[in-house]
């Protein structure tokens, strides 16, 4: 397992986490829901961009 290997699984597993909270925000509601629901699922759109560059990275710089 090299540094890329790593690097995906550190990403997917914090976007995982991060979905679940959102997901939980969501479902909870009310004055937490609303405060914390949005802030979570941008956070999470930003982990999902930069776990893709990740693997983008990997590939260009497996194939070189």
């Amino acid at each position: 397992m090299d540094i890329w290997d790593a690097l995906i699984l550190t990403g997917l597993a914090a976007v995982s986490i991060i979905l679940c909270f959102g997901l939980y925000a969501l479902y909870r509601g009310g004055d937490f829901g609303r405060s914390h629901s949005n802030k979570l699922m941008r956070l999470r759109v930003l982990a999902q961009f930069i776990t893709v560059l990740i693997i983008v990275a990997a590939f260009y710089f497996h194939r070189h």
